[in-house]
């Protein structure tokens, strides 16, 4: 699960201020955020908030994370442990 809302409540920025520094309307943004952003998607929003893209993902043990390969469309699985 994404915590890119989180991110953006810590750094005092909106959705609306997000899709502004990416350059696509809110709407696309919202789209993305509860859909299944592509990954090349996800490191542009990392990048407009200065995070890794680990960093975008839930930090629970038991969670796995899944993003779609920007070249051939197939679920990349990220296990996101410490």
């Amino acid at each position: 699960m994404l915590k890119i809302k989180a991110i953006l409540k810590d750094k005092g920025l909106t959705i609306q201020e997000l899709a502004d520094m990416l350059g696509i309307s809110r709407v696309g943004l919202s789209q993305q955020i509860n859909g299944s952003p592509r990954l090349d998607s996800l490191q542009k929003i990392a990048n407009a908030l200065e995070v890794d893209l680990l960093d975008l993902f839930e930090d629970e043990r038991e969670r796995n994370a899944s993003i779609k390969c920007p070249n051939c469309g197939t679920d990349i699985i990220i296990d996101v442990r410490k």
